[in-house]
């Protein structure tokens, strides 16, 4: 998510490292300053992280055990979380 606070500046969160850790807050440039670039790139690593999980999900087996699957459905589920807060702060940060 992204707010903006004053001329130049953006509030922006980003998902914790695991789950069930907290948010972090960073307070922007609104630009390409080194908080901009460092958030940028968490939510490139969050989106590389959901493709690469569903990827695997995809190609599970038939065969696989419910252990398995409910593993995957519940790395899926974090996941989305992720994208969903990333489309939200990327959405807050387009012109209108």
């Amino acid at each position: 998510m992204t707010e903006t606070t004053g001329p130049g500046t953006e509030v922006r969160v980003l998902s914790g490292a695991r789950p069930g850790d907290k948010t972090c807050i960073l307070i922007t440039d609104g630009g390409s300053g080194p908080l901009s670039r460092h958030a940028d790139a968490v939510e490139t690593i969050r989106l590389d992280h959901a493709a690469h999980t569903l990827a695997r999900a995809r190609s599970l087996p038939a065969s696989v055990s419910v252990a398995e699957l409910r593993r995957y459905v519940h790395h899926l589920a974090d996941h989305l979380e992720e994208v969903l807060l990333v489309a939200r702060s990327r959405g807050r940060r387009l012109p209108l």
